[in-house]
């Protein structure tokens, strides 16, 4: 997971995520109130709708957020992601955000780890006696 989260607040607008973004080259982001809770999140996906940039985020971020608890196994927040069919889930501590995951982390992880397919199963040497 990305441990250095870039956020911004609800009223800053869609230009200035477009610009936080491309700056940073970045998929998502975050947004969180004063308490670093989050309340919701941009992707590029949602900057390819025909938006106002002056528009506020909090008119336009998605507000159902999926997060997973810091200390969570990789293949729960693997599970959330394929099962929401979701690319960035937000990581969270104390209800905090401490880190963002991307569907690009598990997959440097599975390649990382050489991840090698098990062996097809072999045919039974038993002659079939059903007909």
């Amino acid at each position: 997971m990305v441990k250095s989260v870039i956020t911004t607040m609800p009223h800053k607008t869609v230009g200035h995520a477009q610009s936080i973004m491309a700056k940073n080259k970045i998929k998502s982001l975050p947004i969180v109130d004063s308490e670093m809770g989050v309340k919701g999140i941009i992707t590029s996906s949602d900057m390819l709708k025909d938006i106002s940039e002056a528009t506020p985020l909090s008119h336009v971020m998605i507000k159902k957020v999926y997060t997973v608890p810091v200390y969570s196994d990789v293949y729960i927040a693997a599970r959330i992601m394929r099962n929401h069919k979701i690319n960035h889930l937000i990581v969270t501590d104390e209800k905090k955000i401490v880190g963002v995951l991307s569907a690009h982390d598990l997959l440097r992880l599975v390649e990382d780890h050489r991840f090698v397919m098990k062996n097809p199963p072999t045919p039974s040497k038993k002659k079939s006696t059903r007909v």
